[in-house]
């Protein structure tokens, strides 16, 4: 064999493991290295208010539907047809209290007065009459008779009939004139029409309905209050024949596309809890509720309102944002060492916004305010401080 070629025969698989271990060698050494830190604990930042005792008045929140103190239907007491119509009979019309609504045509009752007036002067023409034969009886007696007379002799029973046929006569004329009167139908109180069930010409019997009214004075509103709210409203109930001193209430509503408000106040509360619900409803009053002003619109029959009742003013109390607890009604402190505390706490109640809390927090600590995924009492943390206002 020729000598190069053994040579070569012997080289290239050298050559070949040197290629592949310079390949690796240059793979190995192009990683690129990872640097090695020590790893450090993040302090998550929170959101506190530091808390302060308050005198809070817990107001309590309701809803109704406004609805006028009477609402009655106007009802015929005589028949016959309908001679004037007063031209606020319309649904939506406004009445005076007294007002003459609709007359009903009065002939005939007029003709009855005159009829009763007749026999009124008849009968008192029949009584003097009777009166003075009584005293002629009692004459002749005296002149001619013995004894004890009777009372036929001396015409006590003649006399007794005339005088109970003139009160007779005097209580026929009386009706007659009543009778009179109601054929003019007017408004017990000032209101509005509801609607209208009679027209001019109209013959109506006795008893027939002729509109339904409801009086414009003052708009009440039924509010359902739970037994747990009565604890936050100052009520006289069960003082029987005392007024008492009952709270004032606002009315909120929407009414053509803004928000309104009606200074009123409950008046009363109703007899019993419904036995549906197991509320108490208040009564709440507005004077004149369609008396418009700048900034008042009239208060509508029919409309749902939000209704805020003043409640009672208690001392040493707390308000925190909702958020402040979680739903064990706990909230996480900061103390002193920017350290969590997680403690419990008495609430007084729940609001649309805020918590009040009655006991379990002192005067200057800072409560939580801000989502804190992982709390564990005792981790560290950084409080940064806001104003309750601005406490999410």
């Amino acid at each position: 064999m020729n000598p190069q070629a053994l040579n070569l025969k012997i080289l290239l698989p050298i050559l070949v493991l040197l290629a592949a271990a310079g390949a690796a060698w240059a793979i190995i050494a192009g990683k690129p290295q990872t640097v090695q830190q020590n790893a450090e604990p993040t302090i998550p930042k929170v959101n506190v208010v530091r808390v302060e005792p308050q005198s809070l008045r817990l107001n309590v929140m309701s809803q109704g539907v406004v609805a006028p103190r009477e609402t009655i239907d106007l009802v015929t007491e005589v028949g016959g047809k309908v001679a004037q119509v007063h031209s606020a009979m319309a649904a939506g019309g406004f009445f005076a209290a007294n007002e003459l609504l609709l007359t009903i045509d009065p002939r005939d009752y007029d003709y009855a007065i005159v009829a009763a007036e007749a026999q009124l002067a008849e009968a008192q023409r029949v009584l003097i009459n009777e009166q003075a034969q009584v005293e002629q009886a009692h004459s002749e007696w005296q002149a001619l008779g013995e004894g004890e007379p009777t009372a036929l002799a001396l015409r006590k029973p003649q006399l007794a009939e005339a005088q109970a046929k003139l009160k007779a006569a005097e209580a026929d004329l009386a009706k007659a004139k009543l009778n009179r009167s109601r054929c003019e139908l007017r408004a017990p109180f000032a209101g509005r029409v509801l609607s209208k069930q009679a027209g001019l010409g109209q013959y109506l019997p006795s008893g027939a309905v002729i509109a339904r009214i409801y009086a414009s004075d003052v708009a009440e509103v039924r509010l359902p209050i739970s037994t747990e709210q009565l604890a936050f409203l100052e009520l006289p109930l069960g003082q029987h024949g005392k007024t008492g001193h009952w709270p004032a209430v606002t009315l909120r509503a929407e009414l053509a596309g803004k928000p309104h408000s009606w200074q009123g106040r409950i008046v009363r509360s109703e007899a019993a809890l419904d036995d549906n619900s197991g509320q108490l409803y208040l009564v709440a009053q507005v004077a004149e509720p369609f008396r418009e002003g700048a900034d008042r619109p009239p208060l509508l029959s029919g409309l749902f309102v939000q209704a805020e009742i003043e409640g009672v003013l208690r001392e040493g109390l707390f308000s925190l944002p909702r958020t402040a607890l979680n739903g064990l009604q706990q909230a996480k402190l900061v103390d002193a060492e920017q350290r969590l505390e997680i403690r419990q706490l008495q609430v007084l109640r729940h609001d649309a916004e805020r918590v009040v809390v009655s006991a379990g927090l002192n005067p200057g600590e800072r409560v939580v305010v801000s989502e804190l995924p992982v709390a564990v009492a005792g981790m560290k943390v950084t409080a940064v401080e806001a104003l309750p206002d601005a406490a999410p």
